[in-house]
């Protein structure tokens, strides 16, 4: 249907699915001669207004030179492109190059005019600005720098989608109309301003799922039982505060209800109009399913459906469809094969899952990819038990199933400003794109704490349902670049539920210093050893002995609250025995009333076989399922709000005098457990005041950075990717002020004389081949050769050992000062970006993988942090009396390393190792660089929604 107009072929990579400021989502598409008729039915719908100001003058009509005009491109001079909607034009915009008399040109000319025409009905959406960025990401790929549009002075809204952009220019007056001129290269305040337009459209779409005024169960079977048959129920009994109705085609003509819900045979036959539609019907019907929603004018999908990429081949194709059709009416789709969606807000009330009964209302959304593990969450949180004492509650939880449309990243954007979620929990299998996830999660984890558990770690692969880009970075190196953007890693859902649990219920810790007392000098003792393990200060533990009553916790957890040398306090407490002993309820209130008399530290309680402590100190928060009492068909009714459910704040609807807040301590059952999460939200909160000031990247004065791009060109121009030869490598690095100890090779006994004698005495003697290279334990290395006798003595023993020269690779190396023997990395991974790595050379990195890792570009005190943050960093410290060595030598070489590869993303790999670094300076003894095109970036081009 579409094809190419002139001289280029049709370029399919322009196509793409955007999400507009409503939340809607529409396509973006090169328009081709095919579209004539969409071009003249999309005018007439344009009113006389809006023609107005895109032609100057009344335009009631395209004559057939206009539409031959608009619709025959060349996709290099004159390009045009349409926003689509159910397959029709919403808005179109175009450029045409223009030479610097204003006149059509070719290139070389780099100024294109650009006009846009948008349908009245859709203006307010977004939609020019979401076209503007795409258009411009063409004009820069055909070599257009600059964009000039005239607009009349009344056209206010024009005028504010391109001086909104973000871009450098330049505006005029003249003749009547307005002439803006600007330059295409993005800038820090466009990129800006393009993040936060994603931001608000993409949580905009999130909310249009999360907060429906009207919901459609799609597949609600006749009979009892059944996916849709449950969902309904759910929806029903929860107490939804919309609209609800049943839908299926199997239904008797003369059914009007379904278990007291409006039920209808089609969405054709449902008057008003319908926000949400779950879908529970079989892959095959679910075409017809969506474009019936599609046609009435729905939101957004869950489909619970399975049968697609979790199936195979088949399925995946499935899938894609799916995804196209929904797109193309402007739908958003939780799944397919999804668990569901929860809003426990008391104005939604929406549980459109397939769990059975609503969590009680709280500060914690919770994310999942797998609908096994958001059952385990939802249990953990919703009840009383696995190990977790005290239940707090659930703002909103998503299971996305395949997640072949809506993705974590999606629900993090709608997260960032929900006013009610404090905590973000998140079990992800797979991360679509790490770039923006990463982005993402450093904004978020700004603004309230962001707790990560990474399923499929090891496996190698994504679950089949989930298509991801591969990454060739370990685990470990993801799970350090994601606590760099201050997400909390942890490796079990036990520990993210007993990390939720403290930071939705205490405050941020101000250091690592802990307080422990309780009644079991034992128990506090593990609580010491687990708190040194997990890298904290704890001070001596107070035993106030097992006769303890409640009075004599509340006065010991007072003073520790007001003790400046303690930043936390955990409480340990063992069941006590006889008449007078502290009631668990008792108990609970004397820590509670401390810890809000004294608020402003984290609190925590160790407990050993105490269910009634537990429940005591949720006190009313206790979310577990009540006993059944309701009458047979009679509606469950939601959970009543309580005071205790707000930490700093009211139930809703009251008033601040109407209840008073209550803190809520979290109960954990070992130590270990508890200390873990408080070393956590340590480390969370040193990271945000870390983020407050994160540094910044320095200028160089001796980088030649347009040098070091000739060089580079000049290099891949033979070939699509190389590994430099030793001199190309050394002249690129010291394009950047990096200089590299020369080695010079030496194939035989007289050419290792020879270059000892240009390099000077003392020397090095090494094997380079691949099995020997930085392995001076096997014995290929000789140092300090202070003359020509012991150089030559030093060859002969290395070809007797080793084999001949050719195989050995000897070269000859000047000494460097002794030091200690570090490695510098950096890669350009296809789905993380580029990465930065320090470790120590040798064993460290190579058998313990002691390696530290930042995203590039790296900031100075980025810098500073990789160096001391690997385990064996004592040793550059001055460890056991030995001389520290020049640290700040070490970073300076880092924050090199990072320009180079952020000023040059051809530079997809450079080791430097060994580094030597004295006691001052340092030396590279050795190095490599690989070039290669680029991979894509994806994060700075327009928005997109992801292709699948």
């Amino acid at each position: 249907m579409q094809s190419a107009s002139d001289r280029h072929a049709y370029p399919a990579h322009w196509e793409a699915d955007v999400v507009l400021r409503d939340g809607g989502t529409a396509r973006i598409r090169p328009i081709t001669v095919d579209d004539a008729e969409r071009l003249v039915s999309f005018y007439e719908q344009v009113s006389d207004e809006s023609k107005y100001y895109r032609f100057f003058a009344p335009y009631p009509r395209l004559s057939a030179k206009d539409v031959h005009r608009f619709t025959h491109h060349d996709f290099v001079d004159r390009v045009g492109l349409a926003a689509t909607v159910g397959g029709e034009f919403i808005a179109t915009v175009r450029y045409d190059r223009i030479g610097a008399d204003g006149m059509p040109a070719s290139a070389p000319a780099d100024e294109a005019e650009v006009a846009f025409l948008v349908q009245d009905a859709h203006q307010g959406r977004g939609v020019a600005s979401a076209l503007l960025e795409h258009i411009g990401a063409v004009a820069r790929e055909r070599d257009i720098r600059r964009f000039a549009a005239e607009v009349l002075p009344a056209n206010n809204k024009m005028i504010k989608v391109f001086t909104d952009a973000g871009y450098t220019q330049k505006r005029s007056f003249e003749d009547g109309v307005v002439r803006l001129e600007f330059d295409l290269e993005p800038t820090d305040r466009s990129l800006a301003v393009q993040y936060a337009r994603e931001q608000r459209a993409e949580a905009r779409s999130v909310q249009r799922l999360l907060v429906p005024g009207s919901v459609a169960v799609i597949g609600a079977g006749r009979t009892p039982g059944g996916v849709g048959r449950s969902v309904l129920g759910n929806i029903r009994d929860a107490g939804f505060t919309g609209r609800l109705y049943a839908v299926n085609r199997a239904f008797p003509e003369d059914l009007k209800e379904l278990d007291g819900v409006p039920a209808h045979r089609s969405m054709r036959d449902i008057a008003e109009q319908v926000d949400l539609a779950v879908v529970a019907v079989p892959a095959a019907y679910v075409p017809d399913v969506v474009a019936e929603c599609g046609e009435h004018g729905v939101q957004g999908l869950v489909v619970l459906s399975a049968g697609y990429a979790e199936s195979g081949p088949d399925g995946r194709e499935r899938q894609r469809e799916l995804v196209r059709q929904a797109r193309a009416y402007g739908m958003r789709i939780i799944g397919p094969n999804a668990f569901g969606i929860i809003n426990t807000s008391a104005d939604v009330r929406l549980n459109a899952s397939l769990a059975p009964e609503m969590p009680r209302p709280g500060r914690i959304g919770l994310f999942a990819q797998s609908g096994a593990i958001g059952i385990a969450l939802l249990s953990r949180l919703h009840r009383r038990g696995g190990g977790v004492t005290g239940v707090t509650g659930v703002s909103t939880f998503v299971s996305s199933g395949n997640r072949a449309d809506v993705s974590g990243n999606d629900v993090l954007q709608y997260w960032y400003d929900d006013p009610d979620t404090d905590v973000a929990l998140m079990y992800l299998e797979s991360i679509g794109n790490p770039r923006k996830f990463n982005r993402l999660a450093r904004r978020t984890a700004a603004a309230k704490p962001l707790v990560v558990v990474q399923g499929a770690r090891h496996g190698g692969a994504a679950p089949q349902g989930h298509a991801v880009r591969a990454t060739r970075l370990p685990h470990a190196t993801v799970s350090a670049l994601l606590r760099q953007a201050g997400v909390i890693r942890v490796d079990t859902i036990t520990e993210l539920v007993d990390a939720g649990l403290l930071l939705a219920r205490q405050p941020l810790p101000t250091g690592p210093r802990v307080a422990i007392l309780g009644n079991s000098e034992s128990l506090g003792l593990l609580t010491y050893d687990a708190c040194l393990s997990e890298g904290l200060r704890p001070l001596p533990p107070l035993d106030l002995t097992t006769g303890a009553s409640a009075a004599d916790f509340h006065e010991a957890l007072s003073h520790a609250l007001t003790d400046e040398t303690c930043d936390a306090v955990v409480v340990t407490a063992i069941p006590a025995i006889g008449d007078a002993s502290t009631g668990d309820a008792e108990l609970a209130q004397a820590l509670r009333s401390a810890a809000e008399q004294v608020p402003g530290k984290p609190v925590l309680v160790v407990h050993v076989e105490l269910g009634g402590l537990a429940e005591a100190l949720s006190a009313a928060a206790s979310t577990a399922p009540q006993a059944d009492r309701r009458a047979p068909g009679a509606m469950i009714r939601p959970h009543p709000f309580r005071p205790l459910d707000f930490q700093a704040g009211n139930p809703a609807g009251q008033s601040d005098t109407a209840q008073s807040p209550t803190t809520l301590i979290p109960a954990y059952p070992a130590a270990e457990r508890a200390v873990r999460a408080l070393a956590e939200a340590v480390n969370y909160a040193q990271w945000r005041r870390d983020a407050a000031d994160p540094g910044k990247v320095p200028e160089y004065e001796d980088i030649d950075e347009k040098g070091a791009a000739q060089l580079i060109g000049g290099l891949l121009a033979r070939g699509q990717g190389l590994t430099l030869g030793t001199d190309e490598t050394c002249d690129l690095l010291g394009k950047y002020g990096i200089d590299v100890h020369r080695a010079l090779h030496a194939p035989t006994p007289d050419a290792a004389a020879d270059a000892a004698r240009t390099l000077g005495y003392p020397v090095a003697l090494k094997a380079t081949a691949p099995h020997l290279r930085h392995r001076a334990d096997l014995g290929g290395v000789r140092l300090d050769l202070a003359d020509e006798e012991q150089l030559r003595r030093a060859y002969a023993e290395l070809t007797e050992l080793f084999g001949r020269p050719e195989e050995l690779r000897p070269v000859v190396q000047s000494m460097a000062p002794r030091g200690v023997d570090t490695v510098v990395r950096a890669v350009i991974d296809p789905a993380a970006g580029a990465v930065l790595s320090f470790g120590l050379a040798g064993a460290a990195s190579q058998l313990l993988g002691d390696m530290a890792h930042r995203l590039i570009p790296v900031t100075d005190r980025e810098a500073t942090s990789l160096v001391r943050s690997i385990r064996t960093a004592p040793l550059l410290f001055g460890w056991r009396g030995s001389a520290p060595v020049d640290t700040p030598a070490l970073e300076e070489l880092l924050l090199r390393v990072s320009r180079l590869v952020d000023d040059h993303p051809e530079v997809v790999a450079v080791t430097l190792e060994p580094v030597v670094v004295a006691t001052h300076g340092l030396s590279v003894l050795g190095a490599s660089v690989r070039l290669a095109p680029p991979p894509a970036r994806d994060d700075l081009g327009p928005r997109t929604l992801p292709t699948y």
